[in-house]
């Protein structure tokens, strides 16, 4: 098999590969990794810091798209296995951290937000923090581009904040200000909302 075809040659679309899933069509998979692995395995080294578990991370990401596609149809593809990738690398990190300790940005960025958090053991539990999501996906949609970036590299892709600051061409500390300003803004927000603290 050539390294490059006429599929290959230009950026296929989530809706495109979305579609090869549903088809049940396994070049879906190849795609998948051709267009996301690397941001794949970067969510998955923020998390376990060891390239042979970000593979199998990795590999297990894909086997899950394969099984949930269909019949989940997701809306955003990219945010759809960002997802699925983060909850296995979670799961590896707890595997791991069962027996010995794991330096991780995980442990960091969980830590930051852990307040905002209830950690009632009730049978509410479930749809507490499903309310809770909405709650902050909503808060996302009232940033602006720049600030909901920040927000998502630190809280959901697990981002070192120097990585977040070299992409954003801006210092270590205009990072830590500027998340320390969106931590309040969202406690605010949660409280207004009702949720509890």
């Amino acid at each position: 098999m050539g390294k490059r075809n006429t599929t290959s040659q230009r950026q296929i679309s989530d809706e495109e590969i979305v579609e090869l899933y549903w088809q049940r069509n396994e070049a879906a998979i190849q795609i998948t990794s051709d267009k996301y692995g690397k941001f794949l395995y970067r969510i998955a080294y923020n998390i376990v810091h060891d390239h042979c578990d970000c593979e199998e991370c990795q590999n297990d990401t894909y086997l899950n798209v394969w099984n949930s596609i269909p019949p989940t149809r997701p809306r955003s593809f990219r945010a759809f296995i960002a997802r699925i990738m983060r909850n296995i690398a979670i799961d590896k990190y707890y595997e791991k951290t069962n027996k010995k300790r794991v330096p991780s940005e995980l442990t960091v960025s969980m830590e930051e937000i852990e307040d905002f958090i209830s950690h009632n053991e009730n049978p509410d539990d479930e749809l507490l923090a499903e309310e809770l999501g909405e709650m902050i996906s909503c808060f996302l949609r009232s940033l602006n581009e720049r600030e909901r970036y920040i927000f998502m590299s630190r809280f959901y892709l697990v981002e070192p904040t120097w990585v977040i600051a070299k992409e954003l061409n801006v210092t270590e500390s205009a990072i830590y200000k500027k998340l320390t300003k969106l931590k309040a803004d969202l406690k605010i927000f949660l409280k207004e909302k009702g949720a509890l603290l």
